[in-house]
């Protein structure tokens, strides 16, 4: 919790260097506002953490708890996948790293059906794809090291 409270906290500063409060309207009041929001629940969570009494005792180490617990492997599978998924996004293209990313995370998350999941994948990507390119017309990025080889139609 402690470590919530600091992570809010910088979030908030961080928001705050957007615009410095210039005026409700400013570009940076509404992260401001999420920020602070999340400082006083985190600051709430914090104490009422503090208020409770010690874990019981289950024979378990102190780490072994927080693994267990806090951080359990699935949770930091797929947040390694999603880190991985940010890093590959410039240099191969949004198309084949989601495409990369979604076959991961659905195994990450349990799924074991390897061609049930490329075909899932293949159908979401499409579908989004679509939606993003003709609907808002939003270039996707086509990467450093596909782009120049990928299709027209696909960026």
């Amino acid at each position: 919790m402690a470590l919530l409270v600091l992570l809010a906290s910088f979030s908030l500063w961080a928001a705050f260097g957007i615009s410095r409060f210039s005026s409700i309207s400013s570009p940076g009041a509404f992260p401001m506002v999420c920020a602070a929001a999340m400082v006083i629940t985190a600051i709430l969570s914090l104490g009422g953490s503090l208020r409770k009494s010690g874990p019981e005792e289950t024979g378990q180490s102190g780490l072994r708890r927080f693994v267990t617990h806090v951080m359990p492997i699935r949770l930091v599978l797929f947040s390694a996948a999603l880190v991985g998924y940010m890093l590959l996004l410039e240099t191969v293209g949004f198309l084949a790293a989601s495409y990369v990313y979604l076959l991961v995370s659905m195994r990450i998350l349990g799924s074991r059906q390897l061609g049930k999941n490329a075909l899932i994948s293949l159908v979401v990507l499409a579908g989004v794809f679509l939606v993003f390119r003709t609907a808002f017309s939003v270039v996707l990025p086509a990467g450093t090291l596909l782009g120049p080889y990928t299709p027209e139609l696909l960026k």
